[in-house]
């Protein structure tokens, strides 16, 4: 069996944030798109980011981090063929650890929680909180065929719902499984 391969899928336009949320710099003054990379690159030694073909400084910045980069200029066109892409260019993998570039409050040891689950043969993996799944989600090998053949914004929803009984559910108190960037208020820190 192939590596685990961490897929960053970070080709979304961001339109609600009102500039480039991936580049958006945190607390720390890193870009929001590179905490999330350097979390799943910290599990995944193998990690490619999916990008639009345009995003040129954040490709770069991904690639100063250790991350393969691959343009999807359907991207433009919704998140499964952003995954079909990352799976594409990585024909060797063993499964797939597919985290969000706009979802870096995701903790370690969740990443490394599901692909753990992948490695011990489990066929999806998830983080689940307060009965609702998050990210990031694992996919073995298996699933390749069906990743590839993903189109338009669904992402891997589809196959997600109709193979519910293959998902294993790894229950976490990791509030970053849930929280996604979609506008600047996304980035105020919750109240405890």
């Amino acid at each position: 069996m192939g590596p685990i391969v961490g897929l960053l899928l970070a080709a979304g336009q961001g339109r609600r944030f009102g500039s480039d949320k991936l580049l958006h710099p945190l607390e720390d003054g890193t870009p929001l798109a590179v905490v999330a990379a350097r979390r799943l690159k910290a599990v995944c030694p193998i990690c490619i980011a999916v990008l639009r073909p345009e995003q040129t400084v954040l490709a770069g910045l991904l690639a100063a981090e250790g991350l393969r980069t691959v343009p999807c200029a359907e991207a433009r066109d919704g998140m499964g063929h952003s995954l079909a892409a990352g799976v594409a260019a990585s024909p060797d993998a063993g499964g797939w650890l597919v985290a969000l570039g706009d979802m870096p409050f995701i903790q370690p040891q969740t990443l490394r929680q599901v692909a753990d689950a992948l490695s011990a043969g489990a066929s999806l993996a998830a983080p689940w909180l307060n009965g609702q799944r998050g990210h990031p989600v694992g996919f073995a090998a298996g699933w390749r065929e069906g990743l590839l053949a993903l189109a338009g914004d669904a992402g891997a929803r589809d196959i997600l719902g109709r193979h519910r009984e293959a998902m294993l559910r790894i229950d976490t108190t990791d509030p970053g499984v849930l929280r996604d960037v979609d506008t600047p208020q996304d980035l105020v820190r919750p109240r405890p």
